[in-house]
């Protein structure tokens, strides 16, 4: 899917994507546009599995061969599952943001509003591609 915006994800401001599952948690990873940016990835650093993230907020980081971004939750709410695999291989994030390069999940906080975030239309019109 690199190259793409998929239509059923929602965006951030920040390049994160989101997928809302049915059972109120979300999973999230960096753009592919984001990582077209920040060129070969190199190391990644995750939240930690039950701590609290504030949407907008630094919870982790991507290092490539070009620089250090931090990464921010899209959400607020708990991380409940990380994807380890990013962190021995983070090349797949890469090769494939929207799939095998996910970072994490989180259940979102009560009361938090998805209404923020970009569809991808939306997403397309911020980053130009």
């Amino acid at each position: 899917m690199a190259g793409q915006t998929p239509e059923n994800l929602r965006y951030t401001r920040e390049h994160e994507w989101v997928d809302l599952t049915a059972d109120g948690t979300v999973r999230f990873g960096i753009t592919d546009h984001a990582q077209d940016a920040l060129g070969d990835i190199v190391f990644v650093t995750l939240p930690t599995v039950g701590a609290d993230v504030s949407a907008g907020e630094p919870c982790g980081e991507v290092e490539s061969t070009k620089s250090v971004s931090d990464i921010y939750a899209p959400v607020s709410g708990t991380v409940v599952a990380c994807n380890d695999a990013v962190e021995t291989s983070p090349e797949t994030i890469n090769s494939d943001p929207y799939g095998a390069g996910w970072l994490a999940e989180v259940r979102v906080a009560e009361g938090t509003s998805l209404d923020d975030l970009l569809d991808a239309a939306g997403y397309v019109a911020l980053t130009g591609s």
